[in-house]
C-alpha cells in the first residue's frame, strides 16, 4: 500500500525534479551531439523551470529541488540560468563558433 503525503502519493513529490531532469538530459544530449549552443540554452531553461517551480510549489511538495531556503534556491537557480543562457548566446568564434 502506498503512503500518502498531504493527500497525494509520494511519487508526485518528485514530478517537478523529474521534469527538470528530463530537460537537462535532453540539453546534455544536444551538447554531446555537437549542438552545444542549443543544449546550453536548454540547460538554462531547465534551471529557470527549477526556479519557477521552487517559487510556486510549497516546500513539502518540492522533493529534490528544495536544497536551501526558497529565496536562496530561486535566486541561485535563476542566476545560474541567466548566466548560462547569456554565455551560450553571446559566444562567437573560437573552437565552438
Amino acid at each position: 500500500m502506498s503512503e500518502r503525503f498531504g493527500g497525494r502519493s509520494q511519487l508526485s513529490v518528485h514530478v517537478p525534479f523529474g521534469l527538470v531532469l528530463l530537460i537537462v538530459l535532453i540539453g546534455l544530449l544536444l551538447v554531446a551531439l555537437g549542438h552545444w549552443r542549443r543544449g546550453s540554452v536548454l540547460l538554462g531553461f531547465a534551471l529557470l523551470l527549477a526556479a519557477a517551480t521552487r517559487a510556486v510549489i510549497p516546500q513539502e511538495r518540492m522533493g529534490l529541488l528544495a536544497i536551501r531556503s526558497k529565496a536562496v534556491d530561486v535566486l541561485l537557480y535563476s542566476g545560474f540560468a541567466l548566466v548560462i543562457i547569456a554565455v551560450a548566446i553571446t559566444i562567437r568564434g573560437g573552437l565552438l563558433g
